[in-house]
């Protein structure tokens, strides 16, 4: 019996933010796999090593959570006013699906330095020292992120002392602004706040009704108070991923709100919307031990945010979400301004599992609705690996 020989594909695997990842540049994808489809999908899960029933991605570049089963490509633009086009897939563990309904925040910092090091980036543009400005555009969302790269000598600087909670060693620091980045979504209109409302009642039959605050900026998030769903907004992940009757309320409540949010017209679609919308719960700052034994305070923080992804308590932040947070934050009313306190603001330090972070945005209000124009935050991104990614051939002949 003939067996077909393993392709290989050249590929970066990078760390941005808190999360890491398999980058490819489109053109280096086999022919079927550079436009959407079956084809690119069968290709990323088996290079991730999904469906796994037994959930570890052994046999893949996957590491079994949803902040590491990430795969990315990234092209020229032919936008005007932009470098290079990324598009972004959230991988499945134990399913064969691959999300493509939202970016990924984190892995954005990786984005300007994966095209810089691969060629996509104008060499003009480029400079030998300093601070390299990548225009990036974010086909899943439709949005633009300005990443502010440091360059030495000609390479991307990787390493420097920028700490970030989450990230065991610090790294260089890579700014990002993410513009105007109320989501367009699907059903939404565009809204920012696609109720119409800063917070609404969410009515989960069997589970309860629930302030809420559903936003469209980042990435469609769905805020609740902490206390509503029996939380303090100090646990670490044991304290939920642990529990499947949780799990399963925090899914539903998921499900309810993404119908209110007009991201689904049937709770059943939600099956195929893994990766958005997210839920996360808000606090008021109190002072707990993060996953790492640090100590935070209550004044080291102005609120405390949990967030869900792919139905597992993120073990940081997810970067867009971070979006969403300082984007709520700066609206007075929202869910996550008054737990941090009411009022105006420009910028946010909330508390998550690993630590702190910081996130600025800017709202204005104008005839009768809130406009972001940009969210900014810093990340950090390094390459882990270059070269050739081996996968069996699951491509059609």
């Amino acid at each position: 019996m003939a067996h077909a020989p393993q392709i290989k594909i050249a590929a970066t695997y990078m760390r941005g933010g808190t999360s890491k990842g398999v980058f490819f540049r489109l053109n280096d994808l086999p022919e079927a796999a550079r436009v959407p489809g079956p084809a690119r999908d069968a290709l990323f899960l088996r290079v991730i090593g999904s469906p796994d029933p037994y959930g570890k991605q052994i046999d893949g570049m996957g590491g079994a959570t949803s902040s590491t089963s990430k795969t990315v490509i990234v092209s020229k633009s032919a936008r005007p006013g932009h470098d290079v086009d990324y598009l972004f897939g959230q991988v499945a563990i134990d399913k064969p699906f691959v999300d493509w309904s939202g970016n990924c925040g984190n892995l954005s910092a990786a984005v300007g330095p994966f095209a810089i090091a691969g060629g996509l980036v104008d060499p003009e543009r480029v400079p030998d020292n300093g601070v390299a400005i990548v225009r990036i555009w974010q086909a899943n969302i439709g949005k633009t992120i300005i990443a502010h790269v440091p360059m030495t000598s000609g390479a991307v600087q990787e390493t420097g002392d920028f700490e970030l909670d989450g990230v065991t060693f610090p790294a260089a620091e890579v700014q990002l602004e993410f513009l105007d980045p109320a989501a367009e979504e699907e059903g939404a209109g565009g809204a920012m706040f696609p109720t119409g409302n800063l917070v609404d009642d969410l009515e989960v039959p069997g589970i309860g009704t629930f302030k809420a605050t559903m936003i469209n900026a980042g990435i469609p998030t769905i805020f609740v108070n902490a206390d509503a769903i029996g939380y303090k907004g100090t646990e670490l992940q044991d304290a939920i991923n642990g529990d499947d009757a949780a799990l399963k309320r925090f899914e539903t409540i998921r499900a309810y709100g993404a119908l209110r949010m007009g991201l689904i017209k049937s709770l059943d679609e939600i099956a195929t919307r893994q990766h958005t919308p997210k839920i996360a719960f808000v606090a008021r700052p109190a002072e707990y031990v993060a996953s790492s034994g640090k100590r935070i305070g209550a004044d080291d923080v102005d609120v405390l945010v949990r967030a869900m992804s792919m139905g597992k308590l993120h073990h940081a932040m997810m970067g867009t979400a971070a979006v969403a947070i300082g984007t709520a934050a700066a609206i007075p009313g929202t869910l996550v301004n008054l737990a941090a306190g009411g009022g105006e603001r420009q910028s946010v330090r909330f508390g998550h599992p690993s630590g702190t972070l910081r996130v600025g945005a800017e709202a204005v209000e104008a005839n009768g609705e809130w406009q972001v124009k940009k969210a900014i935050m810093s990340r950090s991104a390094r390459v882990l690996m270059e070269g050739r990614v081996w996968v069996p051939n699951v491509l059609p002949d």
